[in-house]
């Protein structure tokens, strides 16, 4: 699969980058988040540094992703409970 040659930029600096063409989209929302996310704390706190703001959206994005990794074993486990009891319905039936 061919890959695109695309520029991001984060906290004012270009990053040139090699993705895949189905890749493309996802890498420039997420750059587009970063983007915002700086910019709220930015005006949230008063902060200007950039290693600053770019450590406590770091910081930010792995709650998120932590938090979405509970969600979704919270949601396998009710799944596979169900799963179980509908196995136990069926057996009973048969």
């Amino acid at each position: 699969m061919e890959e695109l040659s695309i520029k991001i930029k984060i906290a004012d600096r270009e990053y040139p980058m090699k993705v895949k063409h189905s890749d493309e989209e996802r890498v420039r929302a997420a750059s587009k988040l970063i983007s915002e996310r700086l910019k709220h704390y930015r005006e949230e706190f008063g902060l200007d540094d950039k290693q600053d703001l770019l450590a406590m959206v770091a910081f930010d994005c792995l709650v998120d992703k932590l938090a979405d990794e509970e969600n979704l074993n919270a949601i396998d486990h009710t799944v596979l409970e169900k799963i179980n009891h509908l196995n136990k319905l069926v057996s009973q039936a048969l």
